[in-house]
């Protein structure tokens, strides 16, 4: 007997999930399905992503909705459109043996008039996005008065991305008397407000400890100078050959030019950001699903929802602003019960931040060095080998070819054969990795200053003086984007960016500094002549002057210890489920989630092996 049976589950549910290969539940499941099937409790369930939680609710759920009437009587709440479908399509396929069941997915991006017709036509379940979800309620097409059941999945998520507003206007439209069920990861001060506010002595369920990280999941972080961190981040690529990973930066652009690169590389990469239309998106994800894609270059926003079964590596290109989101992005390898690694790549100066984040997850971190080229060579060759050896013969289709290749090889000896085939492959990579230059940097790991740095600008860089700095309201992800958009350069020619009060430095590529320096020559901010000029260093500090206190407002919830990051004084910021935040209001340079971010230059560095600019495919 399926062990769902003894946890009270029915036999024609039982059956359709043991064709989808539920022999065993998941913790979660195992404990929170008979508080659940009780009906009688508010709940809230703390587990990380990948464990099972759609069917931990979404099983007791069939159980208890009534068939024989044809109003909404659950609805399920989630941040993104891919979580929404995934949901409604896992819950479809869990009743597929039940009579008269009837589920809409409600989400932004698809046509509103055709989710409309189906709620017309009758449903029992209704799965959300927030923003869609109110959309439909103000035109008044659903009623909610006899909602018995409201399950918030990924509720931290969902504060996450600013829909707290949304939440409680859609939860006013719903009974007093129905039981909220409430899924997170992590538990934080907001989410901890909607069981307060929302719930009446829930069942608290947690799996593990509060906003730990997957026990499955290996951490390790790497620490390279900013100007070698995209020829590394391609060298631990290169290193691990079976590599299917998402990789994370924190702003659109730096997604886009990441991805660009790759491709440009030889490499199967493509980028996931809320400038995607939901074709494109659509088609992205499909890719990636298929495994015609290595590597997903993502942000934060844009990943959300995303449920990709054995994503061996999570690579934070960027570090997340916030600590929490870092248990999110690596929450997307080791799923149900699998093995996965999370990597960031960091300078000297965001050790800190390591170490904040060890404190959250309940996890130490391995200091990891950038394989040599020595290493990626032997790793490739051995994975060559590996693959050969494994690989499914098609013994009645290559048959008839098998005289003409044996004739092809007569004069070769076995191992003749072996070592030419071999050669294939390794001859590009010892080619191209003969004289790799070691990348890791030599760190305090107590202070994080690099040992070998010092503040002499880079070789080939001109660096420059800008009479805008951190109190004019630029991180320094707003004066790149800023720089770049005024001079009509790529973030890939920009090196580092040293902030100060009134004024800032910045190095850039040396047959672009006139080209800069004459893109601004006509820009003003806020009336003030933006003045840019080659850095003289002493003199150009002592003309900063006076102080002027700080601006902008509110600090962002839960960032790095010190310093957090400011928003605009009186922004406004509005959500659309069409690729997470529009922002209005305020100024600078801003991703696609309305907050301000620190962005990472493009790319750069080494160009990997190409035969023909051969794509990399499994």
């Amino acid at each position: 007997m399926n062990p769902f049976n003894e946890l009270g589950i029915r036999h024609d549910i039982v059956n359709a999930i043991t064709e989808l290969g539920f022999t065993n539940p998941t913790p979660i499941q195992e404990s929170a399905i008979p508080v659940l099937l009780s009906g009688s409790n508010d709940f809230v369930g703390l587990a990380q992503t990948g464990t099972g939680k759609t069917a931990a609710f979404g099983l007791p759920l069939l159980e208890l909705i009534d068939y024989s009437k044809n109003h909404p009587q659950a609805l399920i709440l989630c941040p993104t459109r891919e979580l929404c479908l995934q949901i409604s399509n896992d819950l479809k396929n869990y009743s597929k043996n039940l009579p008269n069941v009837n589920i809409v997915a409600v989400y932004g991006g698809a046509n509103i008039v055709n989710q409309l017709r189906d709620i017309k036509r009758g449903v029992q379940i209704v799965v959300a996005t927030p923003g869609r979800m109110l959309d439909i309620l103000n035109r008044k097409a659903i009623d909610f008065s006899q909602v018995k059941y409201v399950v918030l999945d990924e509720a931290d998520e969902m504060l996450n991305m600013g829909f707290q507003d949304d939440i409680n206007d859609i939860l006013s439209t719903t009974p007093d008397t129905k039981k909220t069920w409430l899924f997170s990861a992590t538990m934080p001060k907001e989410v901890r407000a909607i069981a307060n506010n929302y719930m009446t002595n829930p069942h608290e369920l947690t799996m593990g400890t509060k906003n730990t990280g997957n026990v499955n999941i290996e951490h390790e972080y790497y620490i390279v100078k900013a100007r070698d961190k995209y020829a590394a981040f391609k060298r631990i690529v290169d290193f691990n050959p079976e590599i299917f990973g998402i990789v994370f930066c924190r702003t659109k652009i730096e997604t886009q030019e990441i991805a660009e690169s790759l491709v440009k590389d030889g490499y199967n990469a493509d980028s996931l950001h809320g400038d995607l239309s939901q074709q494109q998106r659509d088609k992205v994800m499909k890719r990636y699903r298929d495994r015609s894609l290595q590597l997903l270059i993502a942000t934060d926003v844009a990943a959300r929802g995303i449920d990709v079964s054995d994503v061996t590596h999570v690579i934070n290109y960027s570090l997340p602003d916030e600590i929490e989101n870092y248990t999110h992005r690596s929450g997307r390898t080791g799923r149900a019960g699998k093995t996965g690694i999370s990597i960031a790549i960091i300078n000297s100066k965001e050790l800190y931040k390591i170490r904040q984040i060890e404190k959250v997850i309940g996890k130490q971190f391995t200091k990891a060095e950038i394989p040599t080229g020595f290493d990626v060579v032997e790793k490739q060759l051995f994975g060559l080998v590996h693959k050969v050896h494994n690989v499914e013969v098609n013994d009645s289709q290559i048959e008839q070819y098998l005289p003409r290749i044996m004739d092809e090889f007569k004069d070769l000896t076995k191992e003749d054969v072996i070592k030419r085939f071999a050669s294939l492959e390794f001859n590009r990579f010892l080619d191209y990795y003969k004289n790799a230059p070691d990348l890791n940097t030599a760190s305090d790991e107590r202070g994080g200053r690099e040992r070998d740095g010092g503040r002499a600008g880079q070789s080939g860089f001109t660096r420059l003086f800008i009479n805008l700095g951190s109190v004019d309201d630029f991180t320094r992800g707003d004066l790149l984007g800023y720089i770049c958009n005024n001079a009509g350069i790529s973030g890939k020619s920009v090196g580092k960016i040293d902030m100060k009060g009134v004024f800032s430095f910045f190095e850039v590529e040396n047959e672009i500094a006139e080209k800069v320096i004459e893109g601004f020559k006509k820009v003003d901010f806020h009336g003030r002549d933006v003045r840019i000029e080659v850095s003289g260093e002493g003199k150009s500090e002592r003309r900063g002057g006076g102080g002027g206190g700080s601006r902008g407002g509110d600090r962002e919830r839960k960032s790095y210890g010190g310093g957090g990051s400011r928003s605009g004084g009186g922004e406004r910021r509005e959500r659309s489920d069409r690729g997470g935040e529009r922002s209005s209001g305020g100024g600078g340079f801003r991703d696609f989630s309305g907050k301000r971010k620190e962005g990472g230059s493009g790319s750069g560095g080494e160009r990997r092996p190409s035969s023909g600019e051969r794509k990399r495919r499994y």
